[in-house]
C-alpha cells in the first residue's frame, strides 16, 4: 500500500482537483470563455452587472444583493484587476450587501489589511460552472482552501450562492451572500492557541520545530492532544515527557514530532483515501478512511477526532493517539 509522496498527491489531494474540474474540458469544448472574444474579462462583467442592476429603475440602488460594486472597487484598490482580467477563474464574488453588512462599501473597501489575501481567497482556478460543483475542499489562490457543500442550497464555507453562472471571457463568476475569511493563523499559533496542544507544544520547543511549523509552506499536521501524550506515557511507563526524551534523546523525539508531518501538500478530509503515505521523518503511516485513522509502524491506531483546521500555511486534524515510529 505504500505510495511515494508524489503519488499521495496524485491520488490524495489532485483526486479531489480531479473531480472538481472534472468537466472543465467539456465546457471548454462547449463554451470556451477565452475563446469568445465577445465576452467581457471578469471586472467588467461584475461592473456591468452592477451598471445593469441600477439602470433598472429608481428602486435599483436598494438592492444591493444584485450589485457587486465593493467587490470591483477591491480589485482595483488591490491592484489585482489584471489578475483577475487575465487568468482563467472562477471567483465566488460577495455582494454589495455582504460588504455592507462588514461596514464596507467601495469608498472605504481600500482601507482593509490583507485586502489582496482576502480577495484571492474567493477565487479558485479554471472555469468551473454551478452544474460542475462537488462537495469538498478547494484550494483557493490565496492557498487556504473554501469547503464547498450542497445539501439545502450551494455553499461556499458559510456563505450561500445566490447567483451563479455569470460567464466571462476568462472565466465564471458566482454570487454569494458572505464575505470570505481566510485564516489568519500559522500552524504553530493555532497550536499555541489551543489549550488541548499544551504537551505538543512543549514538545515541539524542545526539539526546536517552532519556526519550521511557523512559516513551511503547504503542511498536514496529525496533531495529538494532551490525553494523547499522557495515555502514551502511561502505555510506556513514564511519568513526564521529560522521562520519555531521556531514553529516545532528542533525535528520537524530532523524529517521533515529524512523524506526525506530512510536508508535501495540504490534504483535507475529502482528499484521504486509503493508502500508505510517507510522513515528513521519511516513515510510511497507514490511512484508513473507515475510521478515520492512522495506523503506525507498530499497528497502534489514532483516531482522528476534528479535521480540517485551516492556518495560514497548511492544515491541522486532531488525533487521539501518539503514533510512533520508534
Amino acid at each position: 500500500m505504500t505510495t511515494s509522496i508524489n503519488q499521495w498527491i496524485k491520488t490524495g489531494m489532485y483526486l479531489f482537483l480531479v473531480l472538481f474540474f472534472a468537466s472543465c474540458s467539456e465546457i471548454g469544448e462547449q463554451s470556451n470563455p477565452t475563446a469568445n472574444t465577445s465576452l467581457k474579462t471578469i471586472p467588467e462583467v461584475l461592473k456591468s452587472m452592477d451598471e445593469g442592476d441600477l439602470n433598472q429603475g429608481s428602486n435599483a440602488r436598494r438592492n444591493p444583493g444584485n450589485t457587486f460594486a465593493t467587490f470591483n472597487a477591491a480589485l482595483g484598490k488591490s491592484g489585482l484587476a489584471s489578475v483577475f482580467s487575465r487568468n482563467d477563474l472562477t471567483v465566488f464574488a460577495p455582494t454589495d450587501a455582504a460588504f455592507a453588512s462588514l461596514g464596507l462599501n467601495p469608498g472605504n473597501i481600500g482601507s482593509v489589511e490583507g485586502l489582496s489575501t482576502i480577495l484571492l481567497y474567493h477565487v479558485v482556478a479554471g472555469s468551473v460552472f454551478s452544474a460542475d460543483l462537488t462537495e469538498g475542499f478547494v484550494p483557493t489562490l490565496n492557498g487556504a482552501a473554501v469547503k464547498i457543500s450542497l445539501a439545502g442550497g450551494p455553499k461556499v464555507n458559510e456563505a450561500n450562492i445566490v447567483l451563479v453562472d455569470q460567464q466571462a471571457r476568462n472565466g465564471v463568476i458566482h454570487g454569494i451572500d458572505q464575505v470570505l475569511l481566510p485564516p489568519t493563523q500559522n500552524i504553530m499559533d493555532l497550536v499555541d492557541s489551543n489549550a488541548d496542544f499544551s504537551v505538543l507544544k512543549t514538545a515541539i520547543d524542545a526539539a526546536e520545530l517552532r519556526t519550521a511549523l511557523a512559516t513551511t509552506n503547504n503542511l498536514t499536521v496529525f496533531a495529538p492532544t494532551n490525553q494523547a501524550f499522557l495515555n502514551l506515557l502511561e502505555e510506556l511507563g513514564y511519568e513526564s515527557l521529560d522521562q520519555l526524551v531521556g531514553d529516545i534523546g532528542l533525535n528520537g523525539l524530532i523524529s517521533v514530532l515529524k512523524y506526525h508531518v506530512f510536508a508535501g501538500g495540504r490534504v483535507y478530509s475529502s482528499d484521504l483515501t486509503d493508502t500508505g503515505i510517507i510522513m515528513f521523518s521519511g516513515d510510511e503511516v497507514i490511512i484508513d478512511t473507515s475510521g478515520p485513522s492512522l495506523i503506525d509502524l507498530g499497528g497502534r491506531e489514532s483516531s482522528i477526532v476534528a479535521t480540517d483546521i485551516q492556518a495560514t500555511n497548511g492544515v491541522v486534524h486532531v488525533i487521539d493517539t501518539v503514533i510512533l515510529n520508534l
